[in-house]
Formats: C-alpha cells, sequence, structure tokens
C-alpha cells in the first residue's frame, strides 16, 4: 500500500501548485527556451537542450514535461534514500511531504524553467560517482544520462557538477576507501557528454558549432551594478573610443534594468551590438581593480548564500514569455492567460515565512553536521553528502553570485537538497537511537 501511496500521491504533490494554477507555471525566461526551436538562433544563457525538451511537451500544454520533472525527482529521492538504507515507502512519502510543504521543491517541479534539473543533478551525481556499487547497470546509465542532460540544460548547473568533479579528483589521494576511481571516471565524463549534447543542440538548431553565448554579458552586468563599470568609464573614455562612454552617467543602478529593461543596451544593439565591447570591459577591469573584483565577488557570494526565497520571476507580468507563447504556440494562449499565475493570484509572501527561515536552518545545519564529522574525525556516507551539498551550495553561490549576482532563484532551486540532507540525518539518528533502545530493552 505504501509503495503504491508514495509512487502517486508524491509526484502528484510535485505538481500540485501547477494543478492549482491550472497551468504550468512560467517565469521571466521560459519564453526564451520556448522560442528557441522556432527562431533558429542561439540567445544568451537560454540553451537550446532545455528548449528542445519543452518543445517536446507543446502537444500536452507542457504537463508531458511536469510529469517528467515530477517523476525524475520521485526517483532521484527514492534512490538517495535507497542508497542510505532508508528505502521503505512510508520513509520516502514522509520525506516527500516534508520536501512539499517546507521547500521550494513543488513550485520547482511545476515551472518551465531548467531550475528542477540543478538540485536534482547533484544527487543523482552524488549517487554516481560515490555509490554506484549500490545501482544496478541500468540505474546506472540513466544516472549518467540524466546528469548529463541536466548539466546541459544550465551552464551555471555544469559549471556546479564540474567544480565537484573537481574537487572529488583532488580528494582521491586522501579518500580512497570512499571515492572509486571508476565513479570518478564515469561522474566526469557526464560533464564532457553534457558539454557535447549542448553543442550539438546548438548546432542543429542555429548551424553554428558555438556554447550558448552571453556568459560576457552577465559577469558585465554584475561589474556594472558595483560600480566597476562606471568607473572604468570614467578612467579610460578619453582614450578609448567606447560605444558606452556617452552613457557613463546615465548607467542603470542594476544588471536586470541594464540587460532586460530599456536601457541604452537596446540603443546599442543588445548582446550583437555590445557584446565585444562587455567582454573587452570586463577582462580589462578585471586586470586594473583586482582588489574591488576580489571584493565584490566574496560579497557576491555571501549575499547569493542568503538569497533563497522562492518564487522569483513568477510573481510578476511577464509580457516577453507571454509573448513567444502567442506567437507561436497560440493554441495555448487561451489557458495560459486564464491560469491565476496570469490573474496575479500567486503570493509568495506567506509561502517564504516557511521556506526562507527553513532554507537558512538547513544550511545551519549543513555546517554543524560537517563541523561535528571533524570534530569526532568520522567520514561515512552522511558526511560525505553533507559535504557534496555544501559544496554545490557555495559552487552555486560563486558561479551565480559573481558572475550574474544574487538573486533568490539561484538559492531557492538548489538549497532544498540541504533540507532532504537534514532530514536524512534526523532518519538516522531516530533509527540508531531506536535501535539503542530496542536492545537496551532486550538486555
Amino acid at each position: 500500500m505504501w509503495v503504491w501511496a508514495s509512487a502517486l500521491a508524491i509526484p502528484l504533490m510535485l505538481v500540485m501548485p501547477a494543478i492549482w494554477n491550472r497551468y504550468p507555471l512560467l517565469e521571466w525566461d521560459t519564453g526564451g527556451y520556448l522560442a528557441r526551436w522556432y527562431e533558429g538562433y542561439l540567445v544568451p544563457s537560454r540553451s537550446t537542450v532545455y528548449g528542445l525538451y519543452l518543445h517536446l511537451g507543446e502537444p500536452s500544454g507542457f504537463w508531458v514535461n511536469l510529469g517528467i520533472q515530477a517523476l525524475a525527482t520521485l526517483w532521484i529521492l527514492q534512490l538517495t534514500l535507497r542508497v542510505f538504507g532508508m528505502a521503505r515507502p512510508a520513509r520516502l512519502m514522509a520525506v516527500g511531504i516534508a520536501l512539499v510543504l517546507t521547500t521550494a521543491l513543488p513550485w520547482l517541479a511545476s515551472l518551465l524553467l531548467t531550475d528542477i534539473f540543478a538540485g536534482l543533478s547533484v544527487l543523482s551525481l552524488f549517487i554516481l560517482v560515490l555509490h554506484g556499487d549500490k545501482t544496478s547497470t541500468a540505474e546506472k546509465i540513466l544516472l549518467f544520462a540524466f546528469t548529463a542532460f541536466a548539466g546541459a540544460t544550465h551552464s551555471a548547473t555544469l559549471a556546479v557538477l564540474l567544480g565537484l568533479c573537481c574537487v572529488g579528483w583532488l580528494a582521491r589521494p586522501l579518500l580512497r576507501k570512499r571515492i572509486a576511481v571508476s565513479g570518478l571516471v564515469q561522474g566526469s565524463l557526464t560533464i564532457v557528454a553534457g558539454a557535447l549534447m549542448l553543442l550539438a543542440a546548438n548546432f542543429a538548431l542555429s548551424g553554428q558549432l558555438a556554447w550558448t553565448p552571453g556568459g560576457y554579458g552577465v559577469a558585465f552586468g554584475r561589474m556594472m551594478q558595483d560600480g566597476i563599470v562606471a568607473r572604468y568609464l570614467r578612467e579610460h573614455c578619453p582614450q578609448q573610443q567606447l560605444k558606452l562612454c556617452p552613457y557613463a552617467n546615465e548607467l542603470p543602478a542594476t544588471a536586470d534594468e541594464f540587460l532586460w529593461g530599456h536601457s541604452m543596451f537596446d540603443k546599442l544593439g543588445r548582446f550583437q551590438g555590445l557584446n565585444d565591447e562587455m567582454g573587452f570591459i570586463v577582462l580589462h577591469s578585471l586586470a586594473d581593480y583586482p582588489a574591488w573584483q576580489a571584493e565584490a565577488a566574496i560579497a557576491a557570494t555571501a549575499q547569493q548564500l542568503v538569497h533563497v526565497a522562492t518564487g522569483e520571476g513568477s510573481d510578476t507580468w511577464l509580457p516577453h514569455t507571454y509573448g513567444i507563447i502567442e506567437r507561436y504556440i497560440p493554441k495555448q494562449a487561451k489557458p495560459m492567460h486564464a491560469a491565476r499565475q496570469q490573474r496575479r493570484e500567486i503570493n509568495f509572501t506567506p509561502v517564504n515565512w516557511v521556506h526562507v527561515p527553513v532554507a537558512l536552518a538547513s544550511m545551519l545545519a549543513i555546517v554543524a553536521l560537517l563541523t561535528s564529522a571533524i570534530w569526532r574525525q568520522q567520514l561515512d556516507d552522511l558526511t560525505l553528502l553533507a559535504a557534496t551539498v555544501g559544496l554545490a551550495l557555495l559552487g552555486n553561490a560563486v558561479v551565480c553570485g559573481v558572475i550574474s549576482g544574487p538573486h533568490d532563484r539561484y538559492g531557492a532551486r538548489m538549497v532544498w537538497i540541504a533540507t532532504l540532507t537534514v532530514l536524512i540525518a534526523a532518519i538516522r539518528h531516530f533509527a540508531d537511537g531506536d535501535k539503542t533502545g530496542d536492545e537496551s530493552l532486550s538486555l
């Protein structure tokens, strides 16, 4: 009974926000991914791999996509508990309910965006590298394919996975008994496969064998937000004929206003017209102001770690995404506009009264788990999971905070795996306590 209840109830709970909304949840970036199939050219920070994945779900109104995301989440959760010896269906149900009620997980699973794959890929990589001996050959193949696909859906996710693999190789000489070379090789090859998948999709849709563009532009926006670009322009415009020189004193306050608002960025040709100049300024300002850049990077990382609120980008009007759906998928326009989200009926404030404290407490608990393990010189599978999750959260904060600037969305899509780790630690603690009690009673 518990097996069937878990298999049916958890995916249903994960897509409940979309069911309540009467349409899959949308976000600022959703339209950019949807348009990749129709427009046939590369757009900064919009993976063609995820765009193709969304296109396959169009005939179902994207409910197939949500079904895949929910079932993938159930599968990874079940595998994670299984490798820790906690695969009882009742425990899976309890963990699923706890995550649904206290984290962003159901909102991520109900959203047409790459974010659900960020946290899931960390767990799938952890299982593939460190617990491959507890999975079947078919499961290894699926884990490999899933991790590669997840990395291909977003460059930041791929960067976090790459960082984890690099740390694994560095730690391998000290942890020979815990980290198998075969596992590290398989995990590292998922990065290669994900990169090749993205290059192949980019070539198939655009005819260009190129990486998804936009890296310099996003980094430029963060530097502009920190005031670095304005100083560079003031100091170098008399000598360098830059397109942005006439606007040195008119730069917007935030990167979002510059890149996605109606700023001089539009007048100067957006990425196509300014990409080379933005790259030039980014590289030269790194050389000119190294201390300032380091200070800004540390501050951005720290801010990103605590930016964990649910719903950013889904709680506002989304004209670009609406326009893409109306233009390319007109049959979806009516149900899309009839959804509660488009009628501004979603309020994430009460949701975050729960989600934010739980997320912050979970990260503190990860630190406590690692501190306790170091103090007791204990290296078990739970410590390795906590270390993996902690490194993933830190890497995510560095990649997203330093390059793009702190946003709640970047933190919320990853921090739920910290809550899962705490739940696993709690189950193990109480299970051990029950065993101790049983043994004392038998004595």
